[in-house]
């Protein structure tokens, strides 16, 4: 017992804590990496130094980019893809904040307006499109529960052995494309039957959000509140900000898929065995002492929500959204945010605002324990990019 102390200690010591990790600007990172390129190091080392940043301000992908000359690899380019991603919500670099001046209540209503009548016309009449999604998958390396979590050798995938609850860093997983339909600018998204939970990762089932119910649920619940100015494709964009509280918001949320719980530690045995377990004279036991576990759907309806509007002060277009699901403590899905960003792409003639890209930021309870004594949780981050845009047939 003592040795078992000893080692569970000198593990849980040998594991940096993410509140350790080291605070830096994107000047700062920068600084960083041009040091590490000219001592030459190498790309091991440089991504097991940016895995202990903790990025304070945003990094867009044009100055993530400006940065490839000075990562040596693919396990450092992937911690720059991560910081990106947990960046997405943040505020950019007090540099990259136009200087124009706050926006009077006029000024601030006329935008409004502008935008609503996009939302309303503009957007809402789009026509029937498809386009490919593709999505890299980050998350750390958390263990989820196992189909079969025995308590003895004879479950093959039990989890057995020293448990602790380190800080996991977060990798790249995969990568996969969605084919989509999108329907007056809604986001149409195909059946996945996927066994999601089972195979290590969780899966939103539903599509990003769509920009006209938000807005209009926005509208609804107080009107948009005028924040600040930030640049997008280039362009100052005049930010709102919103908050649609649970009573009267429509936003609901699927995520896949999660163990029940109460099932840990049942064993299933054969029918040869029952008669010795519940003392009658019969075999021994011959089936497998193991845990049979089920995985459902984490569902949740009229959450609360709160987020961002970008929108240019000339059109009233929408440049970028941003929605921040309200999930409590002791539910499985404790964080659920997402950034669509969009930008003109031409079809047929005509230059229509798309989704370009989104970023969704995740944090769970994957072994569905949320609200016990103490669990793990798991952070997953989605970078998706949209093309092949086309005329639905």
């Amino acid at each position: 017992m003592k040795r078992f102390c000893c080692i569970a200690l000198m593990l849980l010591a040998a594991v940096p804590a993410f509140s350790a990790a080291k605070k830096v600007t994107v000047a700062e990172l920068k600084d960083m990496l041009v040091t590490m390129h000219k001592a030459n190091k190498s790309d091991e080392e440089v991504s097991i130094a940016l895995k202990q940043l903790q990025i304070t301000e945003q990094l867009d992908r044009a100055t993530m980019n400006s940065m490839a000359d000075q990562v040596p690899g693919k396990l450092s380019t992937e911690q720059l893809y991560v910081l990106e991603a947990r960046s997405a919500l943040l505020p950019p670099p007090a540099t990259d904040v136009p200087n124009n001046a706050p926006l009077d209540a006029a000024g601030q209503q006329a935008i409004l307006t502008k935008a609503a009548t996009y939302v309303s016309g503009t957007w809402s009449q789009m026509p029937a499109l498809t386009a490919t999604k593709t999505t890299l998958r980050f998350q750390d390396n958390v263990e989820a529960l196992a189909d079969a979590s025995g308590l003895q050798g004879g479950s093959t995938n039990g989890a057995t052995g020293l448990w602790v609850n380190p800080y996991n860093y977060i990798h790249y997983i995969n990568s996969a494309d969605t084919e989509l339909a999108f329907d007056k600018g809604a986001e149409r998204v195909p059946v996945d039957k996927t066994q999601w939970g089972r195979n290590k990762m969780i899966q939103p089932m539903d599509p990003d959000p769509d920009l006209a119910t938000i807005f209009g649920e926005a509208k609804d619940s107080g009107g948009l509140k005028w924040d600040r100015w930030e640049v997008v494709n280039g362009k100052p964009a005049a930010v709102f900000s919103y908050a649609v509280p649970k009573k009267k918001s429509k936003m609901n949320v699927d995520v896949c898929c999660f163990p029940q719980i109460d099932q840990a530690g049942v064993m299933t045995l054969s029918s040869a065995s029952a008669g010795s377990l519940n003392g009658g004279s019969g075999g021994g036991a011959t089936g497998n002492l193991q845990t049979n576990t089920t995985w459902d759907h984490y569902r949740a309806k009229n959450v609360g929500f709160h987020g961002e509007f970008f929108i240019d002060p000339d059109t009233g277009v929408i440049v970028r959204m941003v929605t921040q699901d309200e999930q409590k403590t002791s539910d499985m899905v404790h964080q659920l945010d997402t950034r669509v960003d969009y930008a003109p792409v031409v079809i047929g003639g005509n230059a229509l605002m798309l989704p370009l890209r989104a970023i969704m930021i995740t944090e769970v309870v994957p072994n569905g324990e949320a609200g016990a004594g103490g669990f793990s949780t798991r952070t997953t981050l989605f970078t998706s990019e949209y093309k092949n845009y086309a005329p639905s047939k």
